[in-house]
């Protein structure tokens, strides 16, 4: 698709635009904003947003490029400094907006070249100018390695010269002018005495591209002199400003060039990677015959529930329906309407607001109705949606889909206490980092030390199709995901900062793989964690739960949905216990933040000696929430746990739903009273070994 690129002459911009061509786009314009004539600042503008270093000399990309340049002027300034920008007319973003408009009126592209790599102010800003235009904003550079970056923009022959420095350790006598070949050791050097960036991504120096592969012609500096914008000891600020510069023709070149591939598409052949044990076997399904259970006729679908506040303002809300019979004359989109309607009414009860929300789940009866749900949902959220996990399962007939979510707010009594803020992170750039956001959701929303990110499926970043190559390289792909976004999220967390885990996928082999990939890749941060704490404490990593559901978005094999805590998994309590009840195994497990902030807990059931006889589902029902309260207290020693979410997935072949609602409610209610944490229900095609029902607890 055409394509405009929002040009500064920096190596990031002009890199970016042979990532772009590299990627099937064509270029028809160049954009760039200079500084208004009257401000007396012609050279150098202090923006947060736009480079003016050697604007001056801009029109002779036009001419290198041939290509036409659009031009406007910078005459707002930085108003709107927030981490989510709204449009403000004095602000410079809207500049931008002003230029990309006619260029996009005049030029008919779809798309916009953004040379950000690490500035979310940056990106954030040009990603709301194109949401409104309906431009696609294009970011290749999006988090990647500098070092890395900068050694291939060097070996993809970009010629630029270093046009303004401002950090300690650069000169502007003898550095100044310098092509990035000849400064790239030297820049590696700062980098690791004093953090300085490889690519400058700190303000430290700023560039000008003299050449590069889809240049025409070439720019040549015939004289310049250095300006000092203010002469520090330490670290002073000073540019260049160019005084006669001119075009030369380039050789023939075929016009051609090398941009490394991407590793987004990266193809798994570890060998070392093989599925467990034989227990993971698909099982053969026993009949069960239960006896007749103090049966209430009670439509599990029609059920509200919500837990009660924490003490940290958590609360879950759950059971919300949207109810669908063609028959009866009404369409997906009231009942979508509907069902979210009767959200907004249950949370205005408890003082509460749809923006609130900071994870949503969405079960849905059938993924072809995605879009009509979809269309709904974007007018429900704001510019920070939550995050959210969208999975198709065995829902009844007459139902939509099935929503719970996590709402949070501070209690007003708190006001005196800092607060921790919610840091919203919502990509819509595509880039060869992490699959951009595909519908109306953020990747992850950080509320205190609690990171909690959207499902993630194996869709290639930089195509957002999915990856080729089946199962192995759709999980690795999909965690991998997961990895770049906990990272991106809080720069030190990784896989074992994760205290729950949900892994969907549609096929029961796939569990054995899933689980032997999460355990690899959690060895690897182990090994990491011991040889450099060199003792036996072992990380305690997050509980996993792997469920066997009908379908995903894009028809994906593999769904991975975490909660991560930024804390040390050193100093996590981890604790355990089983018990046989009728037949059955009880197994449970709670993981509890080192921060003492949230815990998680899981409870399996397990069907060992399956008899011929009736099964009674009432004894080991108790035991398990028995069991459950037990977990509870046990975290509850310390500091006050408030269960939030009781998630039972349950195998559907087994069990009658409105049963097991009633038997749960009833004994959740019976053992923890005003504690009674919001029921969810999720009917799955299968589950892994011998497990009937497997229950994944959240507590704040």
């Amino acid at each position: 698709p055409p394509f405009s690129f929002s040009y500064s002459g920096g190596k990031d911009s002009c890199y970016n635009m042979m990532q772009c061509v590299a990627a099937g786009h064509q270029i028809v314009a160049l954009a760039n904003l200079r500084p208004a004539e009257n401000t007396g600042q012609t050279d150098e503008l202090d923006s947060y947003m736009y480079q003016t270093v050697g604007h001056h000399a801009i029109d002779l990309y036009a001419d290198a490029l041939d290509l036409p340049l659009y031009r406007g002027f910078i005459k707002g300034t930085s108003v709107n400094t927030g981490r989510v920008y709204t449009a403000c007319q004095e602000d410079e973003v809207e500049d931008l907006y002003h230029l990309m408009k006619l260029v996009k009126d005049k030029e008919g592209v779809e798309g916009v070249s953004v040379g950000a790599i690490l500035s979310d102010y940056q990106r954030v800003r040009v990603e709301d100018v194109c949401r409104r235009l309906n431009l696609q904003p294009l970011a290749y550079l999006w988090r990647r390695n500098q070092e890395i970056l900068l050694k291939e923009m060097i070996s993809s022959n970009i010629q630029a010269i270093i046009v303004k420095v401002a950090a300690f350790g650069l000169d502007p006598d003898k550095h100044l002018g310098k092509t990035l070949d000849q400064m790239e050791p030297y820049l590696l050097e700062l980098s690791e005495k004093y953090g300085v960036h490889v690519c400058g991504e700190g303000g430290e120096y700023e560039t000008f591209t003299l050449d590069c592969p889809l240049f025409k012609k070439k720019i040549v500096v015939d004289s310049a002199k250095v300006v000092v914008h203010s002469a520090d000891a330490f670290a002073p600020v000073a540019y260049l400003h160019f005084l006669k510069l001119h075009l030369e023709n380039k050789g023939e070149s075929s016009g051609t060039f090398m941009v490394n591939s991407c590793s987004c598409e990266e193809s798994c052949n570890d060998d070392d990677i093989f599925p467990s044990s034989e227990e993971d076997e698909p099982q053969k399904n026993i009949p069960v015959i239960w006896k007749s259970l103090k049966h209430y006729s009670l439509d599990f679908t029609k059920t509200f529930g919500s837990s009660g506040r924490s003490l940290s303002g958590y609360q879950w809300f759950s059971g919300i329906t949207a109810h669908f019979l063609p028959s009866k004359g009404k369409n997906a989109q009231e009942a979508a309407r509907e069902a979210f309607s009767s959200l907004r009414a249950n949370m205005t009860s408890e003082g509460l607001k749809l923006k609130d929300i900071v994870l949503f789940h969405l079960y849905m009866k059938s993924m072809k109705d995605f879009n009509v749900i979809n269309s709904v949902y974007v007018t429900e959220f704001d510019l920070c949606p939550p995050a959210r996990v969208c999975v198709e399962t065995l829902l009844p007939d007459g139902v939509l889909f099935r929503i719970d979510c996590l709402a949070h707010k501070y209690d007003i009594a708190m006001d005196d206490v800092l607060r921790d803020e919610k840091l919203v992170m919502h990509v819509q750039s595509i880039s060869h980092w992490a699959p951009a956001n595909i519908g109306p959701y953020s990747q992850s929303i950080k509320v205190g030390d609690v990171l909690y990110c959207a499902g993630q499926i194996a869709l290639v970043p930089c195509t957002m199709q999915l990856v080729s190559g089946g199962i192995w390289t759709e999980a690795i792909v999909s965690l991998r995901h997961v990895e770049r976004v906990l990272q991106a999220m809080s720069q030190k967390t990784a896989l074992h900062h994760i205290i729950t885990a949900s892994c969907y996928v549609t096929d029961s082999k796939h569990v054995p793989i899933a689980r032997s990939i999460w355990q690899k890749k959690l060895r690897e941060y182990k090994k990491v964690e011991d040889s450099e704490t060199h003792h036996d404490v072992t990380a305690v990593c997050g509980l996993l739960a792997v469920v066997v559901i009908a379908h995903l978005p894009r028809d994906a094999a593999i769904e991975w949905h975490v909660v991560a805590v930024v804390d040390d998994p050193l100093q996590r309590k981890h604790f355990a216990m089983k018990m046989l009840s009728e037949g059955f195994q009880i197994e449970c497990e709670s993981v509890e933040s080192s921060s003492a902030s949230c815990a998680s807990i899981s409870v399996r059931l397990s069907l060992i000696s399956p008899s011929t006889s009736q099964l009674d589902l009432d004894g080991p029902l108790h035991d398990l929430i028995a069991m459950f309260r037990q977990a509870v207290e046990k975290l509850s020693e310390d500091c006050s746990a408030t269960p939030l979410s009781f998630r039972a997935f349950f195998k559907e072949d087994v069990f009658d739903a409105e049963t097991l609602q009633t038997g749960l409610q009833e004994y959740l209610e019976k053992y923890l009273g005003k504690k009674t944490p919001a029921l969810i229900l999720v009917p799955v095609v299968d589950l892994p070994s011998k497990e009937v029902i497997h229950v994944t607890c959240w507590l704040s």
